[in-house]
Protein backbone atom coordinates (compact mmCIF):
# COMPACT_ATOMS: atom_id res chain seq x y z
CA UNK A 1 0.00 0.00 0.00
CA UNK A 2 2.79 2.40 0.51
CA UNK A 3 4.27 1.56 -3.39
CA UNK A 4 4.78 4.47 -5.08
CA UNK A 5 3.74 3.51 -8.52
CA UNK A 6 1.11 1.01 -6.79
CA UNK A 7 -2.72 1.80 -7.44
CA UNK A 8 -6.20 0.69 -7.59
CA UNK A 9 -7.14 -1.00 -11.26
CA UNK A 10 -8.97 -4.10 -12.78
CA UNK A 11 -7.35 -7.26 -13.11
CA UNK A 12 -7.81 -9.59 -15.71
CA UNK A 13 -5.94 -12.45 -13.73
CA UNK A 14 -8.29 -11.82 -10.91
CA UNK A 15 -11.19 -10.27 -12.38
CA UNK A 16 -11.50 -7.18 -10.23
CA UNK A 17 -9.59 -4.68 -8.72
CA UNK A 18 -6.24 -5.12 -7.09
CA UNK A 19 -3.55 -2.47 -6.09
CA UNK A 20 -0.75 -3.39 -8.30
CA UNK A 21 1.74 -1.89 -10.58
CA UNK A 22 0.60 -0.90 -14.16
CA UNK A 23 2.54 -1.43 -17.90
CA UNK A 24 1.53 -0.49 -21.39
CA UNK A 25 3.42 -2.68 -23.15
CA UNK A 26 4.91 -2.97 -26.66
CA UNK A 27 5.88 -6.40 -28.43
CA UNK A 28 7.12 -7.30 -31.59
CA UNK A 29 6.50 -11.03 -32.63
CA UNK A 30 7.02 -12.59 -36.49
CA UNK A 31 4.68 -15.68 -34.69
CA UNK A 32 7.97 -17.24 -32.98
CA UNK A 33 9.48 -14.75 -31.00
CA UNK A 34 8.27 -12.68 -27.77
CA UNK A 35 10.31 -9.50 -28.10
CA UNK A 36 9.27 -6.87 -25.86
CA UNK A 37 10.60 -3.40 -27.76
CA UNK A 38 8.80 -1.05 -25.49
CA UNK A 39 6.88 -0.09 -22.23
CA UNK A 40 5.79 2.10 -20.26
CA UNK A 41 4.58 2.64 -16.42
CA UNK A 42 0.92 3.68 -16.10
CA UNK A 43 1.08 6.53 -12.99
CA UNK A 44 -1.04 9.20 -14.41
CA UNK A 45 -1.05 11.17 -10.74
CA UNK A 46 2.26 11.68 -11.68
CA UNK A 47 2.27 12.38 -15.25
CA UNK A 48 -1.11 12.90 -16.51
CA UNK A 49 -0.74 10.81 -18.97
CA UNK A 50 -3.65 8.05 -20.15
CA UNK A 51 -3.06 4.48 -21.57
CA UNK A 52 -4.04 5.46 -24.92
CA UNK A 53 -1.22 8.59 -24.58
CA UNK A 54 0.98 5.71 -23.57
CA UNK A 55 0.47 3.95 -26.35
CA UNK A 56 0.60 6.14 -29.24
CA UNK A 57 4.34 7.47 -27.54
CA UNK A 58 5.62 4.05 -28.14
CA UNK A 59 4.35 3.71 -31.64
CA UNK A 60 5.99 7.16 -31.94
CA UNK A 61 9.25 6.39 -30.52
CA UNK A 62 8.86 3.01 -32.57
CA UNK A 63 8.21 4.51 -35.76
CA UNK A 64 11.65 6.58 -35.10
CA UNK A 65 13.43 3.42 -34.47
CA UNK A 66 12.88 2.41 -38.33
CA UNK A 67 10.19 -0.54 -37.14
CA UNK A 68 7.76 -1.06 -39.97
CA UNK A 69 4.92 -3.91 -38.52
CA UNK A 70 3.14 -5.62 -40.69
CA UNK A 71 0.06 -5.27 -38.62
CA UNK A 72 -0.37 -2.93 -34.92
CA UNK A 73 -2.69 -5.76 -33.39
CA UNK A 74 -4.66 -4.65 -30.07
CA UNK A 75 -7.45 -4.59 -27.93
CA UNK A 76 -10.73 -2.73 -28.09
CA UNK A 77 -9.08 -0.78 -25.32
CA UNK A 78 -6.34 0.83 -27.46
CA UNK A 79 -8.80 1.18 -30.50
CA UNK A 80 -10.06 4.96 -29.72
CA UNK A 81 -10.74 6.70 -32.82
CA UNK A 82 -7.26 8.94 -32.05
CA UNK A 83 -5.21 5.60 -31.78
CA UNK A 84 -5.97 4.50 -34.90
CA UNK A 85 -5.54 6.94 -36.92
CA UNK A 86 -2.30 7.66 -35.18
CA UNK A 87 -1.24 4.46 -36.53
CA UNK A 88 -2.80 4.61 -39.75
CA UNK A 89 -0.55 8.22 -39.94
CA UNK A 90 2.36 5.79 -40.16
CA UNK A 91 1.18 4.24 -43.05
CA UNK A 92 0.90 1.46 -40.59
CA UNK A 93 -1.88 -1.16 -40.92
CA UNK A 94 -4.00 -2.21 -37.72
CA UNK A 95 -6.08 -5.13 -36.95
CA UNK A 96 -8.09 -4.14 -33.15
CA UNK A 97 -11.44 -5.91 -31.60
CA UNK A 98 -14.19 -3.21 -30.89
CA UNK A 99 -16.98 -3.52 -28.38
CA UNK A 100 -19.89 -4.69 -29.74
CA UNK A 101 -21.60 -1.14 -29.69
CA UNK A 102 -18.79 0.02 -31.94
CA UNK A 103 -20.99 2.08 -34.77
CA UNK A 104 -20.60 1.16 -38.36
CA UNK A 105 -22.32 1.89 -41.63
CA UNK A 106 -23.09 -0.22 -44.64
CA UNK A 107 -25.68 2.53 -46.08
CA UNK A 108 -24.04 5.84 -45.92
CA UNK A 109 -25.66 7.99 -43.91
CA UNK A 110 -27.29 5.16 -41.71
CA UNK A 111 -25.26 3.74 -38.78
CA UNK A 112 -25.61 0.67 -36.50
CA UNK A 113 -24.13 -1.54 -33.84
CA UNK A 114 -21.10 -3.52 -35.30
CA UNK A 115 -22.88 -6.44 -33.68
CA UNK A 116 -26.04 -5.68 -35.94
CA UNK A 117 -24.07 -7.22 -38.66
CA UNK A 118 -24.76 -10.33 -40.11
CA UNK A 119 -22.23 -12.36 -41.20
CA UNK A 120 -23.76 -15.23 -41.87
CA UNK A 121 -22.95 -15.27 -45.73
CA UNK A 122 -20.12 -12.59 -45.64
CA UNK A 123 -17.53 -13.25 -43.10
CA UNK A 124 -16.08 -10.21 -43.82
CA UNK A 125 -17.58 -7.12 -44.32
CA UNK A 126 -16.38 -3.83 -45.68
CA UNK A 127 -18.02 -0.80 -44.08
CA UNK A 128 -17.35 2.76 -42.68
CA UNK A 129 -16.12 2.80 -39.44
CA UNK A 130 -17.75 6.14 -37.84
CA UNK A 131 -15.22 9.06 -37.50
CA UNK A 132 -12.46 7.50 -39.30
CA UNK A 133 -13.23 5.95 -43.15
CA UNK A 134 -13.72 1.97 -44.48
CA UNK A 135 -12.41 -1.03 -42.23
CA UNK A 136 -12.72 -4.38 -42.90
CA UNK A 137 -15.16 -6.31 -40.04
CA UNK A 138 -15.32 -9.65 -38.64
CA UNK A 139 -16.27 -11.77 -36.06
CA UNK A 140 -15.18 -14.56 -34.03
CA UNK A 141 -16.74 -16.97 -31.51
CA UNK A 142 -15.34 -18.78 -29.16
CA UNK A 143 -16.21 -22.29 -27.13
CA UNK A 144 -18.33 -20.26 -25.10
CA UNK A 145 -20.41 -18.42 -27.17
CA UNK A 146 -18.61 -15.53 -26.68
CA UNK A 147 -18.54 -12.98 -29.88
CA UNK A 148 -15.33 -10.74 -30.81
CA UNK A 149 -15.52 -8.21 -33.20
CA UNK A 150 -12.51 -7.24 -35.54
CA UNK A 151 -11.82 -4.44 -37.58
CA UNK A 152 -9.11 -4.04 -39.63
CA UNK A 153 -7.55 -1.29 -42.17
CA UNK A 154 -6.00 -3.06 -44.66
CA UNK A 155 -9.10 -3.24 -47.33
CA UNK A 156 -6.95 -6.51 -49.24
CA UNK A 157 -7.36 -8.94 -46.24
CA UNK A 158 -10.21 -10.36 -47.20
CA UNK A 159 -9.73 -14.17 -46.48
CA UNK A 160 -11.39 -14.71 -43.41
CA UNK A 161 -8.93 -17.15 -41.91
CA UNK A 162 -5.95 -14.92 -42.95
CA UNK A 163 -7.80 -12.30 -40.82
CA UNK A 164 -8.30 -14.30 -38.08
CA UNK A 165 -4.79 -15.75 -38.18
CA UNK A 166 -3.32 -12.33 -38.07
CA UNK A 167 -5.20 -11.48 -35.13
CA UNK A 168 -4.23 -14.40 -32.81
CA UNK A 169 -1.06 -13.48 -32.85
CA UNK A 170 -1.93 -10.68 -30.41
CA UNK A 171 -2.19 -13.44 -27.85
CA UNK A 172 1.59 -13.42 -28.06
CA UNK A 173 1.32 -10.78 -25.35
CA UNK A 174 -0.98 -12.48 -22.77
CA UNK A 175 1.82 -15.25 -23.08
CA UNK A 176 4.62 -12.62 -22.32
CA UNK A 177 3.16 -11.39 -19.44
CA UNK A 178 2.86 -14.56 -18.25
CA UNK A 179 6.36 -15.32 -18.87
CA UNK A 180 7.99 -12.70 -17.41
CA UNK A 181 6.15 -12.94 -14.55
CA UNK A 182 6.72 -16.35 -13.37
CA UNK A 183 10.73 -16.47 -14.57
CA UNK A 184 11.63 -12.86 -13.86
CA UNK A 185 10.04 -11.75 -10.52
CA UNK A 186 8.81 -8.54 -11.80
CA UNK A 187 6.56 -8.80 -9.17
CA UNK A 188 8.42 -9.55 -5.91
CA UNK A 189 10.36 -6.28 -5.72
CA UNK A 190 9.26 -5.01 -2.40
CA UNK A 191 10.85 -1.29 -2.32
CA UNK A 192 8.58 1.24 -1.97
CA UNK A 193 9.88 3.83 -3.66
CA UNK A 194 9.19 4.59 -7.58
CA UNK A 195 13.06 4.75 -8.64
CA UNK A 196 13.64 1.26 -7.09
CA UNK A 197 10.65 -0.40 -8.62
CA UNK A 198 11.52 1.26 -12.13
CA UNK A 199 14.83 -0.26 -11.80
CA UNK A 200 13.79 -3.75 -11.06
CA UNK A 201 11.15 -3.55 -14.00
CA UNK A 202 14.03 -2.67 -16.06
CA UNK A 203 16.29 -5.62 -15.19
CA UNK A 204 13.47 -8.03 -15.14
CA UNK A 205 13.01 -6.86 -18.85
CA UNK A 206 16.51 -7.23 -19.81
CA UNK A 207 16.19 -10.70 -17.80
CA UNK A 208 13.68 -12.03 -20.31
CA UNK A 209 15.66 -10.55 -23.28
CA UNK A 210 18.02 -12.91 -22.21
CA UNK A 211 16.09 -15.87 -21.78
CA UNK A 212 14.20 -15.50 -24.79
CA UNK A 213 17.55 -15.35 -26.89
CA UNK A 214 18.87 -18.21 -25.56
CA UNK A 215 15.38 -19.69 -26.09
CA UNK A 216 15.41 -18.92 -29.51
CA UNK A 217 18.98 -20.00 -30.44
CA UNK A 218 18.98 -23.30 -28.45
CA UNK A 219 15.29 -24.03 -28.22
CA UNK A 220 15.04 -23.73 -24.28
CA UNK A 221 11.68 -22.83 -22.97
CA UNK A 222 11.73 -20.22 -20.35
CA UNK A 223 11.01 -21.61 -17.65
CA UNK A 224 13.66 -24.71 -18.45
CA UNK A 225 15.96 -21.85 -18.08
CA UNK A 226 14.72 -20.67 -14.80
CA UNK A 227 14.59 -24.34 -12.84
CA UNK A 228 18.18 -25.36 -14.47
CA UNK A 229 19.62 -22.23 -12.06
CA UNK A 230 18.70 -23.54 -8.51
CA UNK A 231 18.98 -27.25 -10.13
CA UNK A 232 22.67 -26.76 -10.92
CA UNK A 233 23.65 -24.84 -7.49
CA UNK A 234 21.32 -27.77 -5.38
CA UNK A 235 23.64 -30.40 -7.35
CA UNK A 236 26.83 -28.31 -6.32
CA UNK A 237 25.72 -27.90 -2.95
CA UNK A 238 25.00 -31.70 -2.46
CA UNK A 239 28.11 -32.88 -3.51
CA UNK A 240 29.95 -30.53 -1.53
CA UNK A 241 28.30 -31.52 1.21
CA UNK A 242 28.61 -35.23 0.32
CA UNK A 243 32.18 -34.88 -0.15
Amino acid sequence: RRNELAKKQYSGDEHGVVNGISLVNLLWTDGEAYIPVDYRVYWIENDDKTKNDHFREMLTRAKQRRFSPFYVLADSWYASIGNLKHIRKYGWHFICSVQYNRQVSVTQGTYSSIADLDFADEPVKRVWLKELGFVLATRTVDGNGDATYLVTSDLSLSDYDAFVHHWEQRWKVEEFHRGIKQTTGIEKCYATLATSQRTHIFASFIAFLKLEARRIKEHISWYEQKAAIPRFATANYLNWANA
